[in-house]
């Protein structure tokens, strides 16, 4: 403070009979950062709603199994952060945004190959079996790829980016359990109990 006094005295001494306009007036602080958090958020709910409906559209019955894989992946990614302690930030709802629709990518494949093993005439249980099994080794590619993406950014990035591969990795393990073997358990469990003789999917 005394120093800004010196500072200023040290201006006006001699100064001349300039006028001052304020041209723009900007405030910084945690609102703004909070503010842009709330709209990432808002932002993740939508794409959220509009991924669960054209799963329920465009798969039918089997769209509600992703979409409980998916609720299921998103609970645990919180639960995960919980435990770490983990700040909700911007990079990091980015994080969960790219784990959601690589939870949804995964599903496709998966649903796609069942399709494929369901033209084949094969009963509903083997086609989800041969689905399963056929989509596995894409599914793995695909996620290995993304974690060594994902493990470059934490070496070399900066903070914000460190906070989105930190999110990503946790996501993309999270998503191989839910998306892969939480779905399957329910597709086991419907064919166990109901013995369905047709797949809406």
């Amino acid at each position: 403070m005394n120093e800004a006094k010196d500072l200023a005295i040290v201006l006006r001494a001699g100064a001349l009979p300039a006028p001052v306009k304020v041209v723009q007036n900007i405030t910084i602080g945690p609102t703004l950062g909070q503010d842009s958090i709330r709209k990432g958020i808002q932002a993740a709910l939508l794409g959220a709603a509009l991924v669960v409906l054209f799963m329920l559209y465009y798969y039918r019955l089997s769209g509600i199994v992703a979409n409980i894989a998916l609720l299921l992946n998103v609970l645990l990614l919180l639960g995960a952060f919980s435990i770490i302690q983990a700040t909700m930030t911007l990079p990091g709802i980015a994080g969960i945004i790219l784990t959601m629709g690589m939870g949804v990518d995964t599903n496709v494949i998966i649903f796609e190959r069942i399709r494929e093993e369901l033209r084949l005439g094969k009963t509903v249980r083997a086609a989800v079996e041969g689905g399963y099994s056929k989509a596995w080794l894409t599914i793995i590619d695909s996620h290995v790829t993304t974690l060594i993406t994902s493990c470059a950014l934490f070496i070399f990035g900066t903070g914000p980016i460190k906070g989105f591969a930190v999110t990503l990795t946790i996501g993309i393990l999270i998503n191989l359990f839910t998306a892969v073997f939480g779905s399957k358990v329910i597709f086991d469990w419907v064919i166990e109990k109901y013995k369905p003789r047709s797949l809406s999917i």
